[in-house]
């Protein structure tokens, strides 16, 4: 089952597609973030998803939020996907232990090996205020997202 509106958001520790650590504790304090599981790189309806976050990043950088978007893909596989794509924002991996991350969100698909798609809107004190998961076939709203944030 994911983690639930005003449940303290699990704090992760993940390399980003740069190889760098993120924290979810990182932002505690300082910025809301919006955390997104998405099944795999390179694929259709992901693709679409995070180039339109990519094209709208200034709707999250305005509210003075941070997007952080989580496969279970290989640091390497991310790198090449976000140069490909063009995003800027972090693209963190939850590979090894595989699906740790995703699991503790309660988003992760054991049959299929992914995250499928959930979203989670986290307020500064770590705490999450929206939410939506949605199977894999099915792509999310970021107008849904943004929505939410304005009401924090």
């Amino acid at each position: 089952m994911a983690i639930q509106v005003g449940d303290k958001a699990p704090d992760f520790e993940l390399k980003d597609n740069h190889g760098r650590t993120v924290r979810l504790s990182d932002f505690r304090g300082e910025k809301n973030v919006v955390l997104l599981f998405y099944p795999f790189a390179f694929t259709g309806v992901c693709t679409g998803e995070l180039c339109e976050l990519r094209d709208n990043l200034p709707r999250f950088e305005d509210r003075g939020t941070q997007l952080l978007a989580v496969s279970n893909d290989s640091i390497h596989t991310l790198r090449v996907f976000a140069e490909q794509e063009g995003l800027e924002y972090p693209l963190l991996s939850d590979f090894w232990p595989h699906g740790e991350t995703s699991s503790a969100y309660g988003v992760f698909d054991d049959a299929k090996g992914c995250a499928v798609r959930g979203t989670f809107v986290i307020d500064k004190e770590g705490v999450v205020r929206w939410t939506v998961v949605n199977g894999l076939p099915d792509a999310r709203d970021l107008n849904d997202y943004v929505t939410a944030l304005d009401a924090l």
